[in-house]
């Protein structure tokens, strides 16, 4: 939560739940090593599962995520927040003991422990660059108000500058003032240093695997250096939130020394290839755009902010949204995150049930992760690690062809049009099994196949699904 998002890379506007956060402002919210910083090994596929409480990530990594592919699942903010509905209050810690509506420490251990036997790592994102701007009781029973916590921080914390960042061309204003009036933490001063590290290091110890840093973008670099060189894994996976501005004072690849970035104009552009643009564009998607070097990048279609901002596509885009992520798991270009959240008409509503996850597409859970288009394609990227682009073919508007070398090869088809072509692959002659659709496909001894794309569909091969 970064408190900006963007409609294109050269605007900003504040986000109305950032607005909500400022309106809460005073009152308790109630009802309303570098080498190590990429995701290792292939299966390099991040479910986000966002709100969802601890239990029902647990069962989803046995169900869905382990099976499917999955290398990580990322779970909401851990520890206490403020009360209340929103899905914001997660952003507004109020102490770093583990309970909320998400569950508490023995719910949070069984759940690592539960995803850990299928196969997947989990992901904590990490509220560390401030607390609240309320008073009141936290969803453990902390008592806090703005600038005091006790037992945890107390106003000498926090008083580096106690004024809302407005100045995004001025690096101190960024970095040591309040993002929409949260309280900021001095993260320069040893006390804060040294706390936000037992925070991460009591979340290692229950078996945690990697961090997403929230608002890293206004910590300074070097503060977020030293707290990771504090924790008991300083090589532990780190993606930092680090929204990139044109010209201004602080930029994302300044903290690529600590851990991989979140490229967010991988998403914005995406939203506008889909929308306005020609999927023949994205021959060379990633470093050829200028973005981050690719093995420092984490990349999505969305998250929690941007598809409430609408600065990226988002569910409601239909096979727009789901072509965008057959592509993202096509394409090799950083680690990807697939967002999976729930159904909202305000861009402050919490999660049903509390974050409890009876089924999937009920009660408004989108459950994006499960679907057959996208998640097919998590194993299609495992299966096709390590391998380049080959064979690229476009019509000059908006079907396009790639393989990754003989591991697979993927199609997608966003005309208005039916396709009807004979696409040439690097993959070994037989069957292969069409993972978008189901159907069986052949490729003949010279690596050609033929297939008909109906509009806004995609094809995918892998050389690990032979057969339907």
């Amino acid at each position: 939560m970064d408190g900006r998002t963007r409609s294109t890379p050269r605007t900003r506007r504040p986000l109305a739940a950032a607005l909500a956060l400022v309106g809460a402002a005073g009152g308790l919210v109630v009802g309303s090593p570098q080498a190590q910083a990429a995701a290792p090994g292939p299966k390099d596929v991040t479910a986000v599962l966002f709100e969802w409480n601890f239990a029902s990530v647990a069962k989803a990594c046995t169900d869905e995520l382990g099976p499917d592919g999955y290398g990580y699942v990322q779970v909401s903010p851990p520890q206490e927040r403020i009360q209340g509905d929103p899905w914001w209050t997660a952003y507004q810690p109020v102490s770093y003991k583990i309970g909320s509506r998400l569950g508490d420490r023995a719910a949070f251990q069984a759940m690592v422990n539960t995803c850990h036997a299928a196969g997947v790592k989990v992901v904590a994102d990490s509220v560390i660059n401030h607390m609240t701007n309320a008073s009141g009781t936290g969803s453990a029973g902390s008592s806090f108000t703005k600038y005091d916590y006790p037992g945890t921080y107390s106003a000498a914390d926090m008083d580096d500058c106690t004024s809302p960042v407005t100045n995004y061309q001025d690096r101190w204003n960024v970095q040591h003032c309040e993002l929409v009036n949260l309280a900021d933490l001095d993260t320069g001063e040893e006390y804060v240093r040294k706390t936000i590290a037992g925070y991460l290091n009591d979340l290692l110890s229950l078996g945690v695997d990697g961090f997403r840093i929230d608002a890293a973008k206004h910590i300074p670099a070097d503060d977020l250096a030293n707290i990771k060189s504090r924790l008991t894994n300083p090589g532990v996976y780190w993606k930092q939130e680090t929204i990139y501005g044109a010209g201004e004072a602080v930029q994302p690849t300044e903290y690529l020394g600590t851990g991989d970035a979140q490229e967010f104009r991988y998403s914005w552009d995406l939203k506008r290839v889909f929308n306005n643009e020609k999927l023949a564009y994205l021959k060379n998607y990633g470093e050829g755009w200028g973005y981050m070097p690719s093995g420092q990048a984490s990349v999505f279609v969305d998250n929690h902010d941007t598809e409430r901002g609408g600065q990226t596509l988002n569910y409601r885009d239909g096979a727009r949204y789901t072509l965008a992520h057959v592509f993202m798991l096509a394409w090799p270009y950083g680690s990807p995150d697939v967002h999976s959240g729930y159904e909202f008409s305000s861009t402050d509503a919490g999660p049903p049930n509390s974050g409890q996850v009876n089924a999937c597409y009920q009660d408004g859970w989108k459950c994006q992760h499960a679907w057959p288009e996208i998640r097919s394609m998590v194993k299609f990227r495992n299966t096709a690690s390590g391998a380049a682009v080959s064979n690229w073919w476009d019509d000059g508007n908006n079907a396009i062809a790639f393989g990754r070398g003989a591991k697979a090869f993927v199609a997608i088809n966003h005309e208005g049009s039916s396709l009807t072509r004979t696409f040439q692959t690097s993959l070994a002659a037989g069957g292969y099994c069409d993972i978008q659709s189901g159907k069986p496909v052949t490729v003949d001894g010279s690596g050609q196949f033929t297939a008909t794309l109906a509009p806004d569909t995609a094809l995918a091969l892998h050389v690990g699904a032979r057969t339907c």
